[in-house]
C-alpha cells in the first residue's frame, strides 16, 4: 500500500464521519427521534410531545460536544453507573499513553526509520508505507537504541499509568459496594444442585439444609420455577396492551375490544406491589409445583452471613447444594438457572468446540482482506484481474479502503453468535452474558484481526503460512517481526474505518432509528414508551477499544504512523461515548466495574506482546545490546502484573467482610434490618408484572425536574405544548395488566 491510498481511505474515513456528524446535531433535535437519542432521560421523565416545528431543529450546533466534554466523572458515575465510569477511564486511559507514545515515536522514532537506508529521499504519494516502518532501518544499525529507547519510555508510561487507575478505580468499587445499602444481592445466596427426593419438595430440602447447618443466619428462601412460558405470557400481555392504548381509533372495535369485542374495561390495571397477600401467592403458585427447578434464592439475616455460605462447597459431591451470591434482581437471567447444574461443563465444552469451528470459517475473510492489501499478489495468481485494475483511483480505493470494510462487514455477525454462545454456557446473570461474550469477542477479534492478519500473507500463502506456524511455534516471535511491519498500511486503515467510522454509527444510532420509524408508521404506534430502552452495548464496545489499543502498541515503535488516526479515534471516542451515556442508554444492571479486570489483562497481553515482537526484530536486526535490554522489561512487566494481581484484584473477586460486618453494624444500631428483610425478601420476583397508573400523574423530584429542563433545551427551547405543564409527565414506564372476561 502507498501513502496515496492511505490518505484515500482518511480522506473518506473524515467526509464520512463529519457527515454524520452534522446530520446527528440535527436530528437529535427532532420530536420523533427523542426516543432514539434521549433515551436515558426518557427512562425518568416518561413519553414527551414537543411542538412539531422550529426552525431552530435544523440548524447545527455543537452544543452536545461541550455538554459532553464539560461532564465530570461524577456525574458520568451517578448517571451510567461504575461500569459507564470504568469505560470512560478506560479511553481516557488510551489517551494518555497513546499521546505519550506519539510524542517519542514521532518525533524520534518515524524520522529514524525513514532515513533508515543511505539513500536520497523524496516524498510522493507513489511512496510505499514501509519507508515509514522499522523494516526500512538497516541491520546492525546503531540507531536501534532509540527504537529500544521508546519501547521503554512506553512500557514504564503504560505500567505507572495503569497503576493509578486500577489504584482509582478499586477505591471507587469499594465505595460502590458501600454505598448500596439496601442492596438485596447482599443478602442473597443463589443455590443450584439441589438433590431430588421422592418424598420431599425443593423448598423442603432447602428449608431443612439451611435450617440445619445455618440457622442462626437463614432467614427464608424462594424456590425458582421453569418461568420460560409464564413469563413469556406476561411479556406478549403488557406489550399487547401498550400496543391497544396506543392504536389509533379508526381501528374501532379492534381497540374497543382488545380480543373479542368487548369495552375498554376488559383491562383492569394491578397494583406494582410484588409481596401480594399469602392466599393470592398461594393460588398463584399452586399449579406450578412440578415447575419447580432445582435451584433456589436462599435469603440471610446479614450481608456476612450471605458472604460466608456463598463461599466453598456444602456437600461431599461438590456438584450439589452449589452456591454463590446472588445477581441483583434486574441482573437475574432466570431461563438459565433453571439449566441442571451438572450439565453445566459439558455445554462450555460444546461452546469451546462451536467457537474453534467459528474462528476457523473466519479465517476466509482474513485472508480475502490481505489478498487485497497485496493487489500484486492477487493478480499474480489471477491475471485476469490486471485489467478491470489498472485505474490509479481504483487501485487505491481496493487496496486502502475495500479490505478493512470487507473485514468489518464480516465482523458484524461476531457479537450475536457470541452472545449466544454465552447465554449457552449458563450464565446466570445478563451482566455475566455481556461479560463472557465481550471476553470471546477479545479474544477473537485478537486472534483474527491482529494475528491471523499478520500471519497470513495473502489468500493464496495464508493458509500455508498458518500450517507452518502450526509445525513450529517457537517461530512465531521473529513472523510477527517479519509480518507485522508488513501489515501496519492495513491496521493503519482499519483503525480508521472500524475507529471512526463506527464511532460515527454509534452517534447516528440507525439501528434505533429504523426501529422508531417502524413503530411509528408501520405499526402506527405513537407511544413512545413502547418502543423500549438501550443499554450500553459494553460487549462490543470494550473489545473495540481494546483491539485498536493493541494495535497501537504493537506498531508504535516499529510502524508510528498508526498513532496518528489511533489518537483522533480515541479524542473522538471521549466525546461521543459520553454523550451517549448520558442521554442514550439505560443503565438497569452493572457489575460493579468488573469489566477493568478485562481492561488490565488486555493492557498487560497488548504490552508484553509489543515487547516480545520488538525482541524478535531487534534479533533480526542483529542487534544484540537492545535485544539483551528488552528480555528485563518483559520480566518486569510480568512482576508489576502479578503485583497488581496480589493487590487489587482479590477486591473484584470477592466482597471485604471488613465492610460487610460495618454495614450490617451500622443497619442493626439504626435499627434497620426489618425494613431491609422486607425489601430483600420482596425484590426477587421471578414473575415480576411492573405497574402503571394511567393518567395519574405525579410531580418530579428535583433531579427529574432537571433531566426535564436539558431534554427541553436539548430538543427545543420552544417544544413544550401550551397546555401540558412541568410535572404533568407520567414519570412509570411499565405498566401490568389482567384480562378480566365479561
Amino acid at each position: 500500500m502507498n501513502l496515496s491510498a492511505l490518505l484515500t481511505s482518511a480522506g473518506m474515513n473524515t467526509v464520512v464521519c463529519v457527515v454524520c456528524f452534522i446530520l446527528y446535531s440535527v436530528l437529535r433535535k427532532q420530536p420523533s427521534l427523542v426516543s432514539v437519542y434521549f433515551g436515558q432521560k426518557l427512562a425518568h421523565l416518561g413519553p414527551k410531545r414537543p411542538d412539531p416545528l422550529c426552525f431552530e431543529r435544523f440548524v447545527p450546533s455543537p452544543s452536545w460536544f461541550m455538554k459532553a466534554w464539560e461532564t465530570t466523572d461524577e456525574e458520568i458515575n451517578a448517571v451510567g453507573g461504575l461500569d459507564a465510569l470504568v469505560f470512560d477511564r478506560t479511553i481516557v486511559f488510551s489517551i494518555r499513553i497513546f499521546s505519550i507514545a506519539a510524542s517519542i515515536c514521532l518525533f524520534l522514532v518515524l524520522p529514524l526509520n525513514y532515513f533508515g537506508q543511505d539513500v536520497a529521499h523524496e516524498l510522493a504519494p507513489e511512496d510505499s508505507l514501509e519507508i515509514f516502518t522499522i523494516e526500512n532501518v538497516k541491520e546492525g544499525s546503531q540507531w536501534l537504541w532509540a527504537h529500544c529507547l521508546a519501547l521503554y519510555v512506553i512500557s514504564f508510561s503504560t505500567c505507572i499509568l495503569l497503576y493509578f487507575e486500577y489504584k482509582y478505580i478499586t477505591k471507587m468499587r469499594l465505595a460502590y459496594i458501600s454505598s448500596s445499602v439496601s442492596n438485596p444481592c447482599y443478602f442473597t445466596v443463589l443455590v443450584r444442585g439441589i438433590p431430588r427426593s421422592e418424598e420431599e419438595s425443593y423448598s423442603e430440602l432447602v428449608a431443612k439444609f439451611f435450617t440445619s447447618y445455618y440457622a442462626s443466619s437463614y432467614l427464608t428462601h424462594q424456590i425458582i420455577y421453569r418461568s420460560g412460558v409464564v413469563q413469556r405470557l406476561v411479556t406478549d400481555a403488557e406489550k399487547f396492551y401498550r400496543m391497544l392504548k396506543s392504536t389509533p381509533q379508526r381501528h374501532g372495535s379492534l381497540l374497543r375490544c382488545g380480543i373479542c369485542g368487548g369495552t375498554s374495561a376488559s383491562f383492569r390495571i394491578l397494583t406494582s406491589d410484588c409481596s401480594e397477600s399469602d392466599q393470592e401467592s398461594t393460588d398463584l403458585f399452586s399449579d406450578f409445583r412440578d415447575q419447580e427447578c432445582a435451584a433456589a434464592l436462599v435469603f440471610f439475616r446479614t450481608r456476612y452471613a450471605a458472604s460466608v455460605a456463598s463461599q466453598g462447597i456444602k456437600s461431599p459431591n461438590p456438584m450439589l447444594w452449589v452456591t454463590d451470591l446472588a445477581p441483583e434482581p434486574r441482573d437475574m437471567y432466570w431461563s438459565n438457572i433453571c439449566v441442571p447444574y451438572r450439565l453445566l461443563w459439558i455445554r462450555k465444552i460444546i461452546i469451546l468446540v462451536a467457537s474453534f469451528f467459528f474462528v476457523a470459517f473466519f479465517l476466509v475473510p482474513v485472508s480475502l482482506t490481505q489478498g487485497l492489501v497485496h493487489l500484486d499478489k492477487l493478480q499474480h495468481a489471477f491475471p485476469f484481474l490486471k485489467g478491470p485494475l489498472k485505474g490509479k483511483l481504483v487501485v487505491e480505493l481496493v487496496t486502502g479502503y475495500l479490505p478493512s470494510v470487507v473485514l468489518i462487514l464480516f465482523s458484524y455477525m461476531v457479537p450475536p453468535i457470541m452472545i449466544f454462545f454465552s447465554t449457552m454456557e449458563g450464565s446466570i446473570s445478563r451482566s455475566d452474558r455481556k461479560k463472557s461474550a465481550c471476553i470471546k469477542i477479545l479474544y477473537f477479534m485478537i486472534w483474527n484481526v491482529f494475528f491471523a492478519q499478520t500471519i497470513s500473507g495473502s489468500v493464496i500463502d495464508g493458509w500455508s503460512a498458518i500450517a507452518k506456524l502450526g509445525k513450529n511455534l517457537k517461530d512465531l516471535p521473529n513472523l510477527l517481526a517479519t509480518a507485522v511491519p508488513t501489515t501496519a498500511a492495513f491496521f493503519n486503515t482499519y483503525v480508521m474505518t472500524s475507529g471512526w467510522a463506527s464511532l460515527s454509527c454509534e452517534l447516528m444510532q440507525p439501528f434505533g432509528i429504523l426501529c422508531n420509524l417502524f413503530y411509528r408508521y408501520i405499526l402506527l404506534n405513537k407511544d413512545e414508551s413502547t418502543y423500549g430502552t438501550m443499554t450500553f452495548p459494553y460487549h462490543t464496545e470494550y473489545p473495540r477499544v481494546l483491539l485498536l489499543a493493541l494495535l497501537g502498541y504493537t506498531c508504535s515503535i516499529l510502524a508510528p504512523l498508526i498513532l496518528i488516526p489511533l489518537l483522533v479515534y480515541f479524542a473522538l471516542a471521549y466525546i461521543i461515548y459520553r454523550n451517549q451515556i448520558l442521554n442514550v442508554y439505560v443503565t438497569k444492571y452493572q457489575t460493579g466495574g468488573l469489566y477493568w479486570i478485562i481492561v488490565h489483562k488486555a493492557t498487560i497481553f497488548s504490552l508484553v506482546l509489543t515487547q516480545i515482537i520488538a525482541l524478535g526484530v531487534f534479533g533480526l536486526k542483529k542487534s544484540t545490546v537492545a535485544s539483551g535490554f528488552t528480555f528485563p522489561l518483559i520480566i518486569c512487566t510480568l512482576l508489576f502484573n502479578e503485583y497488581c494481581r496480589q493487590r487489587f484484584h482479590p477486591v473484584f473477586r470477592n466482597l471485604p467482610a471488613q465492610i460487610l460486618v460495618d454495614m450490617d453494624r451500622k443497619d442493626e444500631q439504626e435499627e434497620r434490618m426489618k425494613d431491609i428483610y422486607q425489601k430483600v425478601t420482596s425484590a426477587y420476583c421471578q414473575f415480576r408484572r411492573s405497574s402503571v397508573t394511567l393518567g395519574s400523574p405525579h410531580p418530579l423530584n428535583p433531579k427529574e425536574q432537571s433531566m426535564l429542563q436539558e431534554l427541553e433545551d436539548d430538543v427545543n427551547p420552544a417544544a413544550l405544548k401550551p397546555d401540558m405543564p412541568a410535572g404533568s409527565w407520567n414519570g412509570h414506564t411499565n405498566l401490568e395488566i389482567e384480562e378480566v372476561g365479561k
